[in-house]
């Protein structure tokens, strides 16, 4: 089958040149790593006080667990201002770990003692620090610890008002809202449903196309055995206690990393704004009969924070989410439904475990081109069979991606098709080749240069899997341990980031930070005014308070 071009909306050669405008776009990322010893177990010690307090330092905080950190940038302007922001935290955490400990370099984690060893996060006294970690306690029960050991990186995108404001002039006619999303069901302007409503045809386009970044950036086909105690599984022994599948380009988006049955029922739908909400909130108000077996306390300490099939929206695992920043105490889709979507956070991207930060310009460049294709291009509705051949296209890439011949399904003229995953590939890039022709401007800091680069790599990969960072991770595997071979690269970019001393200016902004964060905890637990089992009835009550990841 010859697949056709993909085809963009007639108005995007007259609004792209918005884009060219300085902070046009803006993106930032949070990198998720485990704290590990000498011995590549999972550390075991606490947070650094060193680093402020997890609760409320706004750059650096943790996941689920008390060894995940999670770094995090503001949103900037272009690649260079992202890394430079990003290695200027990783080297001020790196610089300031425990004794003998450093930085995990890869997604899937380091060795493990059991589900013990895997300490979940505290947040202190403070009824929302409790309420965080019950909320961790809740993910335990329901699905273990051990897939919280797992690390990724996110990318948040969004795009100015200048542009929304050029974008919506031209495109308003052809983006009216579904009759469901009205400004008394949420948004408060006409501007803010339809800017939703072009976010939500950009994360159609992303569930449809996010194979490709599963191929070109996977990078988690093996993991150590100690990861796999009394958890069944399907994946290969390969020897040196290291299992995996031989095709594979991501073991952390598959069936033994973020997924869960209990999850499947909910069709969760990304056609628009409402039905997006509407779900997530019914999911956080439906009793699960397993949740319900379990029950909220044993011996008068919570389990979790409830009995429903999710305990908050933020526990809906998903590759891509839209989002809004948060009032204080607000709820995600509350903020949502207030004031439409803000920006969209990607959730499925794996660790590069060869380089310091996780990642590169080449790929934040890629990133920034194939969300902003996923918004020129034309963007469908999906309906139930849609969903079921993206994610078995999803699943088979995770799983074989770089396995010779495979195909995947593609809309045809009668229904699904198959096509060779490099045709399509071709075709994806041949689009967001069009982007960088429409986008690429010195005056934004978006080089054409930085594209070509971009999508002349993600060619190379296309055409030779070897060269994906699946298949390298594989070959450096052949004879060595996975536990040894991440405790190499955790020296080697232990010591990159030490070569050069955090610089004073920094030293003393990240101890300001450090110092306030930990001011701001206190002062957080101080105003608590009732109890925590009264601040949990509250929010299931649907108060506005909230937590807030």
């Amino acid at each position: 089958m010859k697949i056709r071009p993909i085809q963009f909306s007639a108005f995007v050669t007259d609004v792209a040149p918005a884009l060219k405008q300085s902070g046009a776009i803006r993106f930032g990322v949070e990198r998720e790593c485990l704290r590990c010893d000498q011995s590549g177990m999972i550390a075991q010690t606490d947070h650094p006080t060193t680093l402020g307090a997890t609760l409320t330092h706004p750059l650096i905080t943790t996941d689920y667990s008390e060894a995940l950190l999670e770094l995090i940038t503001p949103p900037l302007d272009t690649a260079d201002e992202l890394l430079d922001s990003l290695e200027r935290i990783h080297r001020y955490v790196s610089q300031n770990l425990a004794e003998g400990e450093t930085l995990w370099p890869a997604s899937m984690p380091c060795r493990l003692d059991g589900p013990d060893s895997i300490r979940i996060a505290e947040y202190g006294p403070s009824n929302i620090g409790q309420m965080k970690h019950i909320y961790r306690r809740g993910l335990e029960t329901r699905y273990g610890r051990t897939m919280q050991s797992i690390a990724g990186l996110h990318f948040n995108f969004s795009l100015s008002e200048t542009f929304w404001s050029s974008y919506l002039a031209l495109a308003g006619a052809t983006l009216a809202p579904p009759p469901r999303v009205t400004a008394e069901n949420g948004c408060q302007s006409n501007d803010d449903m339809l800017r939703s409503e072009a976010y939500f045809g950009l994360i159609r386009n992303f569930r449809r196309w996010s194979w490709l970044l599963m191929y070109l950036f996977g990078a988690s086909p093996v993991v150590d055995k100690s990861f796999l105690q009394q958890q069944p599984h399907k994946l290969t022994d390969f020897g040196n206690e290291n299992f995996g599948l031989p095709w594979a380009t991501s073991l952390r988006m598959g069936d033994i990393g973020y997924k869960n049955n209990a999850q499947d029922s909910l069709n969760i739908c990304f056609n628009h704004l409402d039905s997006y909400t509407q779900t997530l909130y019914n999911a956080t108000h439906t009793p699960y009969p397993r949740y319900q077996a379990i029950g909220m306390k044993k011996d008068g300490a919570y389990l979790q924070l409830n009995t429903h099939i999710l305990q908050i929206e933020n526990e809906y695992y998903s590759s891509v989410r839209p989002k809004r920043v948060a009032r204080s105490g607000e709820k995600p889709t509350a903020a949502l439904r207030r004031g439409g979507v803000e920006y969209i956070e990607v959730r499925c991207l794996d660790i590069n475990p060869f380089l310091p930060l996780g990642a590169d310009a080449d790929q934040v460049s890629f990133m920034e081109l194939f969300l902003v294709t996923c918004l020129f291009a034309k963007s469908p509705y999906i309906s139930i069979e849609d969903c079921h051949h993206i994610d078995s296209n999803f699943a088979s890439v995770v799983n074989a991606g770089r396995q010779p011949g495979l195909e995947l399904s593609v809309p045809g003229e009668e229904g699904y098709e198959s096509i060779a995953l490099t045709s399509w590939g071709h075709t994806i890039l041949d689009a967001m080749q069009v982007t960088a022709d429409l986008i690429a401007g010195d005056v934004a800091g978006r080089r054409p240069e930085d594209y070509a680069k971009a999508i002349s790599m993600a060619r190379a990969r296309l055409e030779d899997a070897a060269l994906t960072p699946s298949a390298m991770v594989l070959d450096q595997l052949q004879d060595q341990r996975f536990i040894d071979w991440g405790l190499r690269l955790a020296a080697e970019h232990q010591a990159e980031l030490h070569s050069q001393r955090c610089d004073a200016e920094d030293r003393q902004r990240f101890a300001d930070a450090a110092r306030q964060s930990l001011e701001d905890a206190a002062a957080i637990a101080a105003a608590d005014e009732v109890d925590f089992d009264t601040f949990l009835e509250r929010y299931m009550a649907d108060s506005p308070i909230g937590e807030q990841d």
